[in-house]
């Protein structure tokens, strides 16, 4: 919020002792004063702010000034909470409070800050009644505010249904002619406070407390029906609660919000993600059911072409077996035959053993030198049947035969000597 320099203004006459808002009007006012008073020195550490009190125990019986433009926060809450009853009812066809003879007191409090620069404000609390004072008196109050740049910010309570239009006739004068146009912005401001409601909870959601400019119709008037439900959008980062009066729950609801922020940024963005992932997998699947149709097709041709190959595999598997088979037959057979050829020649070999014995027996008889007829012997192998006289093992036969026979003859002609 920009520098500024602002009055504030009390009714403390005998009508706040009323008990229409709780505890009293006056307490309810100081309560919303010192919401204020501390929203306008924290939100700029060189503002100033001041307190006067419209009804004093003096002879004048007029406006008091109770603190001048300050920062110090001790003094200005010391002057809030020490404002008594004062004035009369009904003073002598006067109202109990001045509205146009303080808001001249406060004008020249504000022009003998000590800080020239900045803004000057004027918050004015009412809730006496204004019955007679006229209307002329306020524009008139309206137009100096105006012509001396100084803002007015007007709280009222109670007795609004004869306090508000002359009210509005001030704030009007000093917002001026311009702001009467549609969309222009207002600076100064008026808020209606219903009985029963804490003003507190109504200043909190209002531009005077929010410190901005409200367009044109944003008065607040008759508005704070709604109130009592503190917070708005003034405190909305920490969830609607004054960091002045609780920093640390303040502090605790603003980083619940942030993180509930961030969790709801992330869902959003998975929706978004998820959303645009099946727009782009519906084209996908589109282009995945082709290649899954095609990959059909090449699979039935392929198990067609597998089904023949398997075919002929089995038909070369077949006839393979039945070549085994045959060969193993004929390898069978073969064995077989020259099995039956190996027994037939030791049939033969024994049967030539004992040609040869017997012959050589006869020969040994009749010849003196044991040796042996080799055409004899051919021609007794020739006839046997089956009998190849060239066979080498025969002829190996012959010999052996023939070495024993001489052998034999040797030994007999050594033991004849």
């Amino acid at each position: 919020m920009p520098l500024e320099s602002c009055m504030i203004l009390l009714d403390n006459s005998e009508f706040m002792r009323n008990g229409d808002y709780i505890p009293t009007r006056l307490e309810a006012q100081s309560d919303a004063a010192n919401m204020i008073v501390n929203q306008k020195t924290q939100s700029n550490p060189e503002s100033t702010v001041g307190v006067i009190a419209m009804s004093s125990s003096g002879p004048s019986s007029g406006a008091e000034l109770l603190v001048s433009p300050t920062d110090d926060l001790g003094k200005i809450l010391s002057a809030l909470h020490g404002v008594p009853f004062c004035g009369e009812m009904v003073r002598n066809g006067k109202d109990a409070v001045d509205i146009a003879a303080s808001v001249q007191v406060a004008t020249l409090a504000l022009k003998h800050r000590r800080n020239k620069n900045g803004a000057q404000r004027i918050v004015l609390f009412v809730g006496s009644p204004l019955s007679c004072a006229e209307a002329r008196s306020f524009i008139k109050a309206g137009k100096q505010l105006k012509k001396n740049n100084v803002f007015i910010d007007v709280i009222a309570m109670g007795e609004l249904g004869d306090n508000e239009p002359k009210l509005r006739e001030l704030v009007d004068a000093a917002n001026g002619s311009s702001a009467n146009e549609e969309g222009a912005e207002r600076n100064c401001h008026l808020v209606t406070i219903p009985a029963g409601v804490l003003p507190s909870d109504v200043l909190i959601t209002s531009p005077i407390f929010r410190g901005d400019a409200a367009p044109m119709g944003g008065d607040m008037g008759g508005a704070a029906a709604g109130g009592g439900g503190g917070g708005g959008d003034t405190f909305a980062q920490y969830g609607g609660v004054d960091p002045n009066m609780d920093p640390e729950l303040a502090m605790a609801l603003r980083v619940s919000m942030e993180e509930e922020r961030a969790r709801q940024e992330r869902v959003s963005a998975a929706v978004a993600e998820s959303n645009q992932e099946e727009k782009s997998g519906d084209g996908e699947d589109d282009a995945a059911a082709a290649n899954n149709a095609e990959s059909m097709e090449g699979i039935t041709a392929g198990v067609e072409n597998d089904e023949d190959a398997l075919l002929q595999q089995a038909l070369a598997m077949s006839m393979a077996e039945n070549q085994a088979s045959s060969t193993t037959e004929e390898t069978t057979a073969a064995a077989g035959e020259s099995t039956a050829m190996d027994m037939g020649d030791d049939d033969d070999d024994a049967a030539m053993q004992m040609a040869l014995a017997m012959s050589m027996q006869g020969e040994s008889e009749e010849k003196t030198d044991a040796g042996l007829d080799p055409a004899f012997v051919n021609q007794l192998l020739g006839s046997l049947p089956g009998v190849n006289p060239d066979d080498p093992a025969i002829q190996e036969a012959l010999r052996k035969a023939k070495d024993e026979s001489e052998k034999k003859g040797d030994e007999k002609e050594g033991k004849e000597e």
